[in-house]
């Protein structure tokens, strides 16, 4: 059995609303071992992205601990979180947020620029991984030239460019239309087959995880371990 990558043990996240206190996390507990793809499924609002956040130190607890790699992520100066996320983690958002001006090798390097990284490797890693994901030949194209799941593949290798541990996506099916949902989720096991890479993926999309494993269901603030039945789609 692989290595623990990321334990959550005893999160809880509460948010000020009117007329008192809104619970969206409660004694949560997760595991994400090395090599795996976790699927968290949930309906909109459950808070999902709450949790991606916590566990990818973007957001603090109000209670509880991450630990990734052993280190205890939010117990972190906030630089050296950043820094740790940088070298360590990569982020998949459902809106793609690339940046309009720049190429999609430019967009797909920031990340290692940002870090201080050798750019030159860093572009030859980009136009591999532009290759790999059937971008090849359109490294010098701006955003508004691709279609919707033309962008979240360069987001995904974006995300991949630092070679992080793990890789966190947010609905990165969301906005893309039947077709290239699968097409994305199909993507994303590949990489995970071929490379070993470690995903964690949220959705509130069930059809896209039917019978894959190390599936939860996140409601009233905690996770599920739950089996998505391949017949019931």
């Amino acid at each position: 059995m692989s290595e623990i990558l990321l334990r959550a043990q005893g999160l809880a996240k509460r948010y000020r609303a009117a007329g008192g206190t809104l619970t969206v996390l409660e004694n949560l507990n997760v595991e994400i071992r090395r090599g795996a793809i976790c699927f968290i499924i949930g309906r909109s609002g459950s808070g999902k992205t709450t949790l991606l956040h916590l566990l990818g130190g973007l957001d603090k607890p109000d209670s509880g601990v991450v630990e990734c790699r052993g280190e205890n992520i939010h117990a972190l100066p906030e630089r050296k979180r950043a820094e740790f996320r940088s070298r360590h983690l990569g982020f998949v958002f459902q809106f793609y947020h690339l940046l309009p001006e720049l190429t999609l090798l430019e967009n797909v390097i920031l990340p290692v620029h940002i870090a201080g990284g050798n750019l030159s490797e860093a572009r030859k890693r980009a136009e591999k991984l532009l290759g790999e994901l059937d971008l090849r030949g359109r490294d010098r194209h701006f955003p508004s030239q691709l279609s919707g799941g033309e962008q979240q593949r360069v987001a995904v290798a974006r995300a991949l460019i630092n070679q992080p541990d793990l890789v966190l996506c947010d609905e990165p099916t969301g906005n893309l239309d039947k077709e290239n949902a699968e097409k994305m989720t199909e993507l994303i096991k590949k990489l995970n087959r071929e490379y070993q890479q470690t995903f964690c993926i949220v959705t509130h999309e069930e059809s896209l995880v039917r019978g894959q494993p190390n599936v939860f269901r996140l409601e009233a603030g905690r996770l599920q371990a739950v089996e998505i039945a391949r017949s019931a789609y």
